[in-house]
C-alpha cells in the first residue's frame, strides 16, 4: 500500500494497529514508518529478532483493516474538526513518551491549545480517580485541582465523569488553560457523552484534548487501559483521588510507578469501600499519602531528577504483591 512520506504513513498505523502494539512499535524503530507500512502487505520476510508467528499474526490481523482512502479521509477528518497531527519528529513532540518504548504512541491528535503540553514535565500533575465520586471525593479533588493550577501546574485527567471531570473543571476555573484530557477515542468521537460539554470548556478555556486514536475511532476497553499509560508518563507525579480496590485509576499508578514517577494517593474513611484503593496503594508503599496541594507540589518537585532515560513497557496485567516486586493492578 503506498504512502507519500512518513507522517501518512504513521497516520495510517494508528488506524490499523491498535495502542500500544509492540509489534508496531518495534517496526517502527527499526525500519520506520513507510517500510512498517509495507510490510503488511508486501508479504516480505519481517525482520530478524520478531517472533515469525506472532509476527504473521500481526500482518494479517492489520491487512484486514485496510481500506482504500484511509489516508484521505484521515487527513479530511484531521481539517474538518481542526485537529492537529503529531509525530515524534515533531519539535513539539512530548519526549518523555520515548520512555514506553515499543509501546509509545504512534502519533497524537490535539484539540484546542497546544501549549499545555509544552509546559516542563515537573509542572504537570496526572489526577485520577472514581466516576462514582462522592461528596468527600469532589471537594478534595475540586480543591487539590484548584490550588495546583492557581501554583502555574497544568491537570491531566481522562475526561471521564467523577473524579475526573471535576479535577479538570476546577483547573480551568481557577486558571484557564490549565488542564489537558487524555481520551480513549478519536477527538470526533468524545467519549463518554455525559461530559461532552466538558470538552468543549477544556477547549474554549485555552485547554487542550490528546488521543493516540485516529478520528472516527470508537473506545473500547483495551484503549481506556492503554490511554492511562500515556496519563502516566505525560506527568511528573500521579495522584489517586478516591479509588474503590477495582478502580482503573489503579492501573494508572501502577504505570507511574513502573516508570518511576511518584505517587500520591488521598485518603478516606477506613470504613468506605470509595477509597480502599488509596489505602492499599499507601500500605503497599506505592504511593505517598496526599492531604493537600503542597503534599503534591512536593511530589512534583521530587521529580525534577527521576531518571528520564528509564525506558519501561508496561503490561496492564502485571501485577504488584505486597512485597513491591510484583504489583497487583
Amino acid at each position: 500500500m503506498a504512502v507519500n512520506d512518513e507522517r501518512e504513513a504513521r497516520m495510517l498505523l494508528t488506524a490499523l494497529s491498535e495502542p500500544g502494539d509492540l509489534v508496531t512499535g518495534t517496526l517502527l524503530a527499526r525500519v520506520g514508518a513507510i517500510e512498517t507500512v509495507q510490510l503488511i502487505t508486501s508479504g516480505e520476510r519481517l525482520p530478524n529478532g520478531l517472533d515469525p508467528v506472532e509476527g504473521e499474526l500481526w500482518r494479517r490481523r492489520l491487512a484486514t483493516r485496510i481500506d482504500p482512502g484511509q489516508v484521505d479521509r484521515m487527513l479530511a477528518a484531521t481539517e474538518r474538526h481542526s485537529l492537529s497531527f503529531l509525530t515524534p519528529e515533531d519539535v513539539t513532540w512530548p519526549g518523555e513518551l520515548q520512555q514506553l518504548g515499543a509501546s509509545a504512541p504512534i502519533a497524537l491528535w490535539l484539540q484546542g491549545d497546544p501549549r499545555p503540553l509544552s509546559v516542563r514535565l515537573p509542572g504537570r500533575v496526572t489526577i485520577v480517580g472514581a466516576r462514582e465520586a462522592t461528596a468527600y471525593g469532589t471537594r478534595v479533588v475540586t480543591e487539590l485541582a484548584s490550588e495546583l493550577a492557581s501554583r502555574g501546574r497544568t491537570v491531566l485527567s481522562g475526561g471521564a465523569d467523577g473524579i475526573d471531570g471535576f479535577a479538570h473543571r476546577a483547573a480551568t476555573e481557577a486558571d484557564p488553560g490549565s488542564t489537558i484530557a487524555v481520551l480513549a477515542c478519536g477527538l470526533d468521537q468524545l467519549h463518554p457523552a455525559g461530559p461532552a460539554h466538558l470538552f468543549e470548556h477544556i477547549e474554549q478555556t485555552g485547554g487542550l484534548l490528546v488521543s493516540e486514536l485516529p478520528p472516527g475511532s470508537a473506545p473500547s476497553r483495551w484503549r481506556l487501559v492503554q490511554r492511562n499509560r500515556l496519563l502516566a508518563t505525560l506527568s511528573a507525579a500521579t495522584v489517586v483521588v478516591e479509588a474503590d480496590a477495582q478502580s482503573g485509576s489503579l492501573n494508572v499508578a501502577g504505570q507511574a510507578h513502573a516508570l518511576r514517577r511518584p505517587v500520591g494517593a488521598v485518603p478516606g474513611p477506613v470504613t468506605s469501600a470509595a477509597t480502599a484503593g488509596c489505602h492499599r496503594l499507601i500500605q503497599e508503599g506505592i504511593a505517598s499519602l496526599i492531604i493537600d496541594a503542597q503534599d503534591v507540589t512536593d511530589l512534583l518537585d521530587s521529580a525534577v531528577g527521576f531518571a528520564g532515560d528509564r525506558t519501561f513497557t508496561y503490561s496492564p496485567t502485571r501485577r504488584i504483591s505486597r512485597t513491591g516486586a510484583d504489583l497487583r493492578f
